[in-house]
């Protein structure tokens, strides 16, 4: 996860060190990827205003496209895109972006099971053999159950969701990449990040 420190290095330093060095100031957008257009090299996500690294809030419409960097230089990781934008335990709530209504849509779900202070190297949520971690969501289609891990949360959560909503994709059900963009233009990028899959720190 990174920290505030490290938030604050590339929320701050990094932009006005590029901006110094261009001669004009950009700009620093970041967000959760709904979809990630790989022909196009494109990118659409939810952005985060509220600037908390440990409580980030997707709540803001419409989504925000932006074109990828040309430069493989410039450009992280490729970034999952799915739908999930918040877990809420305490309600059993699962807050989603419905790409039919291009709105937020919050779903009350059955409790089923739920395993709390699971560190991401977890046998239940890390495949030690293979060496990466297990694939989420699991949809478990005869007992109409769901399962979602949250690294941040430190959570795994089995829940049974209404009928009508049962039936969507596992995108739904996921939570896309966080990523950080770094742009001059409105919705071209110059420099791409992605925070879920990079870790700063490591050498």
């Amino acid at each position: 996860m990174i920290n505030k420190l490290s938030w604050l290095i590339m929320l701050i330093i990094v932009p006005l060190a590029l901006g110094f060095g261009c001669g004009e100031l950009g700009k620093v957008d970041q967000g959760r990827v709904i979809e990630y257009d790989k022909e196009k090299q494109t990118v659409t996500l939810i952005r985060d205003l509220k600037a908390d690294p440990g409580k980030p809030d997707y709540n803001t419409l419409p989504p925000h496209t932006y074109s990828l960097p040309t430069d493989p230089m410039e450009m992280g990781p490729e970034p999952k895109a799915a739908y999930r934008m918040k877990l809420d335990t305490k309600k059993n709530q699962i807050v989603i972006f419905d790409p039919a209504t291009q709105n937020f849509v919050t779903i009350d779900y059955k409790l089923v099971d739920q395993k709390e202070n699971l560190d991401p190297k977890d046998p239940l949520v890390y495949d030690k053999a293979e060496d990466k971690a297990k694939k989420f969501p699991v949809i478990d289609r005869d007992k109409k159950t769901i399962t979602v891990y949250s690294k941040r949360l430190k959570i795994m959560t089995t829940f049974t969701p209404p009928d009508e909503y049962f039936a969507r994709s596992d995108k739904t059900w996921d939570a896309g990449d966080e990523v950080r963009i770094y742009y001059k233009e409105e919705g071209k990028a110059k420099r791409f990040m992605n925070l879920s899959k990079t870790d700063i720190f490591k050498k």
